[in-house]
């Protein structure tokens, strides 16, 4: 990747996510959190970084791991769907992940004191064929114009 060819574009955090008609889970801050995880008869958590992230190291960060892994479930290709129909109760994954599953409620960032962010960037290869077009791309992903349907994609603009 050339270096004057990228840029950082969003960033995204995880969440947790209810099926639709449950009630709204507390994690307003690590304890409340804490609470919840140990009062869910069961978790949902994708294969994926914000799995590895829960299952490594958040629930070991709270000191519950022993009280919460046992009733947890690695879940492919979508967690967000299988607490939708029901089938467990709380969802952790990307916040991007979560918010387009029809059936889903109360999708919540992890408290600020335990989240995570993933930063999602673009380069220009240096075997591009038009690297100035790909920069303009890049510029045009990066800048004010596309931060609205970044945001709407459940990202947050990277700048």
């Amino acid at each position: 990747v050339l270096a004057d060819g990228s840029a950082p574009l969003a960033r995204s955090g995880i969440g947790i996510a209810v099926h639709a008609g449950a009630a709204k889970p507390d994690i307003s801050n690590a304890d409340a959190l804490r609470e919840t995880l140990l009062k869910a008869k069961s978790i949902g958590y994708s294969a994926s970084v914000s799995g590895q992230y829960f299952t490594q190291q958040l629930v070991q960060r709270l000191g519950i791991a022993d009280q919460v892994l046992g009733k947890c479930k690695v879940v492919a290709g979508g967690v967000g769907v299988v607490v939708a129909r029901g089938e467990l109760e709380l969802a952790v994954q990307q916040m991007s992940e979560l918010l387009p599953v029809a059936g889903l409620a109360h999708i919540t960032p992890l408290p600020p004191e335990v989240q995570i962010v993933s930063v999602f960037s673009a380069g220009v290869a240096a075997s591009c064929p038009d690297a100035a077009m790909a920069r303009e791309v890049i510029r045009f992903l990066s800048g004010p114009q596309a931060a609205d349907a970044i945001r709407r994609s459940g990202l947050e603009p990277a700048r």
